[in-house]
């Protein structure tokens, strides 16, 4: 049984799909972020960065309890541990790795502060907004370019595709505008959004 502590965000999302994908038992377990609960001891003691999420998997390496935060770290895990999502040959391994690091550095990052400096910053700056705008359409940009020849991001379906998704979904949520012009990656939005697992995955946490 694996403990997913977790919230309705991105991040969040990606492990519950992964684990939803990989048919692993788990147990989620709400982290609210907007009352400071990543703050609280206990799950400091868990990822000391207090940031959502991160997992305990009671039956980890040698058996014994292992506790695991970041989002790509826990990916690679859950994939190593099941031999699946990853391939395991070195050039498709680096592949679906190198799609996973863009997401982690370039997608997640930049859609991310645009939201922040969109939607929710005091004050309005123009400078930070433009940034961000434009460093998203580029990245967006290159995304839709790969997936011109391509169904996934890599060879095969894999944790870099269940890393991006989520962050592309609030993308377009909040900037459908930067989607208009990237029709390969609406598409794959919606080849990937169709999997059954994906739909479960991006429903966890349930709200309470």
């Amino acid at each position: 049984m694996i403990d997913l502590y977790t919230f309705t965000s991105p991040n969040g999302r990606k492990v519950s799909i992964a684990l939803e994908e990989l048919g692993l038992p788990y147990t989620a377990r709400f982290v609210d972020i907007t009352k400071g609960e990543q703050f609280k001891p206990g799950f400091l003691a868990l990822n000391p960065n207090n940031k959502v999420p991160a997992i305990v998997d009671h039956e980890g390496p040698g058996g014994q309890p292992f506790t695991v935060f970041e989002s790509g770290a826990i990916l690679l895990y859950l994939a190593e541990k099941t031999g699946k999502l990853l391939p395991a040959d070195v050039r498709g391994r680096t592949e679906a790795v190198q799609w996973l690091m863009f997401q982690m550095s370039g997608v997640g990052p930049m859609l991310g502060q645009l939201t922040h400096f969109q939607r929710y910053a005091k004050e309005k700056l123009p400078y930070a907004i433009e940034r961000y705008t434009k460093e998203s359409e580029r990245l967006l940009g290159v995304l839709d370019k790969h997936l011109g020849p391509h169904e996934y991001l890599a060879r095969e379906y894999s944790l870099a595709d269940i890393a991006m998704y989520p962050w592309l979904v609030i993308g377009q949520q909040f900037f459908p505008e930067l989607f208009t012009s990237v029709a390969n990656v609406r598409e794959y939005m919606n080849r990937v959004g169709a999997r059954p697992a994906v739909q479960r995955g991006m429903k966890v946490p349930e709200p309470r």
